[in-house]
């Protein structure tokens, strides 16, 4: 089990990956993520009541392991539209500059590895499970028409590139009270790492803010959840997550004029609550799950605004609510066919839309179709394809810590704007084996 553990901590921690909703993975897994990630009440694969309610677990026979892995695009765009000032009068002309930079980061893998197991007999049922969950990033080269883009010293901020992930290995317990109820503990330990270019957690010095190399930080957390079926096929089920609380980034800076310096910024992950309806019938299943996403008091993101030395106190974010929805239909001989939609309130106050440029991933609407094949009862293979859109921009005015007053307390810049929105695309494949 050791080695298991290990190998598969591992495989994890060689892979990136990008968020749907804030910067939260919307789903676990193909056939979690083909019904658009809910699970919390209606508990289809092991990586998907892991993930969402570990109670749920206590449903599945026998042992089963299940391996996903997924390539993931994105195509976020930044624009930005400044007055332009003439150089001799310091005095804006009436015209403006504006420029858009698309981003140019690529493909992602998104894995996914989960294993449940338990005596037959036994009213407890145990599990393991290493997923990413989290993160975002981005890479808008430097540019001398999108004003955002431009060298640090003509007032841009050159490159733009960041790159958050969050990898989670949980241990589950659950145990059923009844026929019917269930519920389970899950102890979560996490691997954070963080890079940013340019890195504004840090103090700028006279060449402007500098550049950060990657850094990693360690976390931990738990999740608790119940989980009730019904004899006629209605299910319903209830989870919290708590927070995942990280020691810091130590970040290692290196600014345009070589100087180096290091800061430190912490950043947690934020508490989930989570309650789904689930319901069975002949050759259907529905799942219906909401979730409350609580930013609000997260270390790294409940802040916002400037310090007093131009650095950035943290990203401002807002609560979010994620509505998941799926429906499976199994009127096909070994041929389930699945239908799944996400929605996710966007956690970007327009006015701090400047401070969220490194985190751009926001998806408003996803939505999702998949299948299954099932090679005989033990051998399962799943797959879904993704697609989402931030359905409209997340825009904003530039902020200059030179502009703060007393009633512009973030120091919003005239005649200013910055903007972005996205797509996502994903094609991922999963296997499950069972046992016994």
């Amino acid at each position: 089990m050791k080695k298991l553990l290990f190998t598969m901590f591992s495989l994890l921690a060689s892979f990136g990956l990008y968020a749907q909703a804030g910067h939260i993975m919307q789903g676990v897994g193909a056939k979690n993520m083909s019904m658009g990630g809910a699970a919390t009440g209606q508990a289809l694969d092991i990586s998907g009541a892991l993930h969402w309610n570990p109670a749920a677990i206590t449903t599945f026979e026998g042992s089963q392991f299940k391996l996903d892995i997924g390539i993931f695009f994105s195509d976020p765009e930044l624009r930005s539209t400044v007055p332009e000032i003439n150089p001799q009068t310091g005095q804006p002309t009436g015209n403006f500059l504006s420029g858009v930079t698309n981003d140019d980061r690529g493909a992602s893998p998104m894995p996914a590895l989960a294993f449940v197991w338990g005596k037959e007999g036994s009213r407890s049922k145990f599990g393991v499970s290493a997923f990413g969950i989290s993160g975002f990033g981005v890479t808008f080269p430097e540019s001398m028409t999108n004003p955002v883009n431009a060298p640090q010293e003509f007032g841009g901020f050159g490159r733009i590139e960041s790159d958050y992930l969050l990898f989670q290995l949980g241990f589950t317990w659950a145990y059923q009270l009844t026929d019917r109820i269930s519920f389970g503990i899950q102890p979560n330990f996490n691997f954070a790492a963080l890079e940013l270019i340019p890195n504004p957690t840090a103090n700028p010095n006279a060449s402007g803010y500098p550049s950060a190399d990657r850094a990693s930080a360690f976390g931990y957390g738990a999740q608790f959840a119940v989980y009730y079926e019904s004899p006629v096929g209605f299910k319903a089920g209830v989870s919290y997550k708590t927070p995942q609380y990280f020691s810091d980034f130590n970040l290692d800076n290196t600014y345009l004029d070589n100087s180096q310096e290091e800061n430190s910024f912490r950043m947690d992950y934020p508490s989930i609550f989570s309650v789904g309806l689930g319901y069975s019938l002949g050759n259907i299943d529905l799942a219906l799950d909401y979730r409350l996403v609580n930013y609000e008091n997260t270390e790294g993101f409940e802040k916002a605004g400037w310090t007093q030395t131009a650095s950035v106190r943290g990203f401002g974010w807002k609560n979010i609510n994620i509505i998941s929805a799926g429906i499976q239909y199994k009127g096909i001989n070994k041929l389930p066919l699945r239908v799944g939609y996400t929605y996710s309130s966007n956690p970007i106050t327009s006015e701090l839309a400047f401070f969220n440029i490194p985190a751009t991933a926001i998806i408003k609407n996803a939505y999702q179709l998949g299948l299954s094949y099932e090679f005989g009862t033990r051998f399962i293979v799943d797959a879904v394809f993704h697609y989402g859109d931030s359905s409209g921009s997340t825009s904003g005015p530039a902020l200059n810590p030179m502009f703060i007053s007393n009633d512009n307390p973030y120091g919003a810049v005239p005649g200013t704007e910055v903007s972005y929105d996205m797509t996502t695309s994903m094609i991922q494949v999963g296997v499950s084996y069972r046992f016994n």
